[in-house]
């Protein structure tokens, strides 16, 4: 329904940014990152999602895409909740948290307040081939908003379809690709090694 929402951060609060558009406070529950990128008075953009229960409609916002993808694929994971979601996200960025579904570690998951062992090892154990192998969305990604929808043929578009789940531009998959060796790394090393470099 809303794709983002731009304006001015008119108000903050645990979890919570609301911005001014045009005069309509949008209060969105959002992550410790992406409040830390906010100034309050100061442009912002966030990227939206809405949550629709039925005895509320619950707006969520994130400063980027991937962030938001993040966000998306964690609310997928049975027992995983909105609530939870934003605490794994408020604890790692977006990069991060990818890393740490390819690599299993479990110990960056349960870092985050409320979520314990079991729900981290479904987040691994639900997410892992899916973002391995580009498989997120329920409609298929495309690569670098080409609009056209990535079959994988091999571990350079594998590696380039799971940056491309997370928001990456297709320049930016190219850099983060270039130099690593294809034929003897596995797919999960490949993206790992991708997915280094994007955090630094």
């Amino acid at each position: 329904m809303f794709e983002y929402l731009s304006g001015s951060l008119a108000k903050v609060g645990p979890n919570l940014a609301v911005i001014d558009c045009g005069g309509v406070g949008f209060a969105c529950r959002t992550t410790n990152v992406t409040l830390a990128a906010l100034e309050r008075g100061k442009p912002a953009k966030l990227y939206t999602y809405l949550n629709i229960r039925e005895d509320a409609m619950e707006l969520y916002g994130f400063a980027s895409e991937s962030e938001r993808s993040c966000f998306e694929m964690l609310i997928g994971v049975s027992g995983v909740g909105p609530k939870a979601a934003l605490s794994i996200l408020s604890s790692a960025t977006a990069d991060q948290l990818a890393l740490s579904i390819i690599t299993g570690d479990e110990k960056a998951l349960t870092a985050a307040p409320g979520v314990g062992k079991k729900i981290a090892q479904r987040i691994i154990l639900e997410l892992k081939d899916k973002l391995a192998k580009g498989q997120l969305g329920a409609t298929g990604e495309s690569y670098g908003g080409t609009g056209v929808t990535v079959i994988p043929e091999n571990k350079t578009s594998e590696a380039g379809a799971a940056l491309a789940v997370l928001g990456y531009s297709a320049p930016e998959i190219a850099a983060a690709l270039k130099g690593i060796d294809m034929e003897s790394l596995t797919l999960e090393q490949i993206i790992k090694q991708a997915l280094k470099r994007m955090v630094k």
